[in-house]
């Protein structure tokens, strides 16, 4: 039976400068580190949620060359999309994390779900912040 999601990846340019995004800017923590001839093992998660690991991963082998260029390309233009963030408060969480330096591309706005805003980190991977409010099929109406 399956049990949850463990690990997440995220194509990134610099696995140290991910690394340094993710936990200083964001406030992740590094659960791995781990340079290998070939590979490099880097993971981080958030702090009340161990069991979910991101990967920081370079666009690279096993990807063909054509599949990692297509990535790379995609991050550069700023429409690789990433993953979703939790918060509790996200026009709070938004001044805190713009006060880091974090780059926004949608400043925190109503939905029919919540209040959403959307940042980049520094590969340009969207990022969605999100507080949500319980909603139905009928609030996109």
């Amino acid at each position: 039976m399956i049990t949850n999601i463990s690990l997440i990846s995220v194509f990134v340019d610099d696995i140290d400068e991910a690394k340094a995004f993710y936990t200083e800017k964001l406030g992740f923590v590094l659960k791995n580190d781990v340079s290998l001839p070939d590979f490099r093992w880097c993971t981080v998660h958030h702090a009340d949620h161990p069991e979910l690991e991101l990967q920081l991963a370079l666009p690279g082998p096993p990807l063909d060359d054509e599949a990692a260029g297509a990535i790379k390309r995609m991050m550069a233009k700023g429409t690789l999309h990433g993953f979703g963030i939790a918060t509790d408060d996200c026009r709070k969480t938004f001044a805190e994390l713009t006060a880091r330096g974090v780059e926004y591309i949608q400043e925190p706005s109503d939905r029919p779900y919540g209040v959403e805003a959307v940042l980049r980190d520094n590969s340009g991977n969207w990022l969605v912040l999100v507080e949500q409010r319980p909603y139905t099929a009928e609030d996109f109406t």
